[in-house]
């Protein structure tokens, strides 16, 4: 096996653009990828452009009228079909939809037949991360859903036990849909209530189906859920379950929307925290699944201030060489973001909290701590379902 990690990269990714209203700015794609330039980055990992994904191959998840609609919308946006999402306020149609989120859909496709294979140890695709659609519909700003084909494509492939852990602050539902008869796939998401945040799913209480009970975990957390709290509930679940399922590869989302700054979700994260649970995530796959890892972006609409530097920290931990947090940012990337958007880029690779401090589960919790309820919630709907002690 290759130690080398692969970077997925094609610049036609930034064509996934929803408008200029848009919450969604592909310009975060550009920053980051220009980012990981600055950086040094590009030269510890092979970057490469993968295929877009064929018709057979969405169909791993989703359904064929579901393809037809996206093409149908794609040639022509104003009779896009809003009964299977498309054309909404969340998911605008726009000419050449099909093609870059196949594309998009392509690089993690190409990521997990990589690891898979063994021609990485590691793969990165920052474009993917499009958690919520559904086989059937577009959702939350995602067409075709990556995160779900690339775990069906190692299924495909030959893997029996997948594990697939989602960060973002919204809820993997997509993924948690697509897998929620597959004992074969364990589905993990850390995300904010569905009380207070689309898609009102993820409740801890939603553990699989019958026939795959204890394959879906779901770790709702309460709207103002910091550093301290966040890296806590991602220790006291995670490392627990991967361990008992014992997975051949992971695949991770890292949705850089639990920051403080993100306009659309109420946590309070740090840079600086979603760098310690990259780092996690990638020990993990090294403990459990031999150092398989395939990781992918998600949400974030902190797009220059958030965004690049979360996942420039990505690239550079998927690389074997990851980025000081105390590291200055080039001058020369802080001048094309200014060029790009007229904003002021950040100074440094951190916020100014690293280390994170956090206490383990180990040492005990507070019933009556809103965070530890959260994560006892989570304990208690689904390690007695994998004979695990809640």
């Amino acid at each position: 096996m290759s130690g080398r990690a692969q970077l997925m990269w094609d610049e036609a990714v930034t064509g996934y653009d929803f408008g200029p209203e848009h919450p969604m700015d592909p310009v975060r794609l550009a920053l980051t990828r220009s980012l990981v330039g600055a950086l040094g980055l590009d030269r510890e990992v092979e970057v490469v452009a993968a295929r877009s994904a064929g018709e057979s191959t969405l169909r791993l998840v989703h359904r064929q009228d579901y393809i037809d609609a996206v093409k149908a919308a794609s040639l022509e946006p104003d009779a896009a079909d809003p009964s299977y999402g498309l054309g909404t306020v969340d998911d605008p149609a726009f000419a050449g939809m099909h093609e870059v989120s196949s594309l998009i859909a392509g690089q993690s496709v190409g990521a997990a037949e990589a690891v898979w294979r063994g021609q990485a140890l590691h793969a990165v695709n920052f474009a993917g991360g499009l958690h919520h659609a559904m086989p059937g519909a577009a959702s939350g700003f995602c067409v075709y859903n990556d995160a779900a084909l690339a775990v069906a494509r190692l299924l495909e492939l030959g893997a029996e036990r997948v594990a697939y852990v989602d960060v973002d602050v919204h809820h993997g539902d997509g993924v948690q849909a697509a897998f929620w008869e597959d004992p074969r796939v364990l589905t993990v998401s850390l995300h904010e209530h569905p009380r207070t945040l689309f898609p009102q799913t993820g409740w801890p209480e939603e553990t699989g189906a019958e026939c795959a009970e204890g394959s879906a975990v779901n770790i709702a957390l309460p709207a103002g859920t910091g550093d301290a709290g966040w890296v806590r509930a991602f220790h006291a679940v995670v490392p627990e379950v991967l361990a008992d399922f014992r997975p051949q590869v992971l695949v991770t989302q890292h949705g850089a929307d639990t920051h403080f700054e993100d306009p659309l979700a109420h946590l309070a994260v740090s840079l600086d925290a979603q760098r310690a649970v990259q780092v996690a995530c990638h020990e993990l796959a090294h403990e459990y699944a031999e150092g398989r890892w395939v990781a992918l972006g998600g949400g974030g609409y902190a797009v220059v201030d958030v965004v690049p530097r979360s996942w420039a920290h990505l690239v550079g931990i998927a690389a074997g060489r990851p980025v000081d947090p105390e590291t200055v940012i080039p001058e020369g990337w802080r001048q094309e973001v200014y060029a790009r958007t007229r904003q002021l880029g950040p100074m440094r690779m951190t916020d100014g909290r690293w280390p994170v401090e956090w206490a383990s589960w180990e040492e005990g919790y507070d019933p009556a701590d809103r965070l530890d309820q959260a994560v006892v919630a989570a304990r208690r709907a689904v390690f007695p379902l994998r004979g695990l002690l809640a």
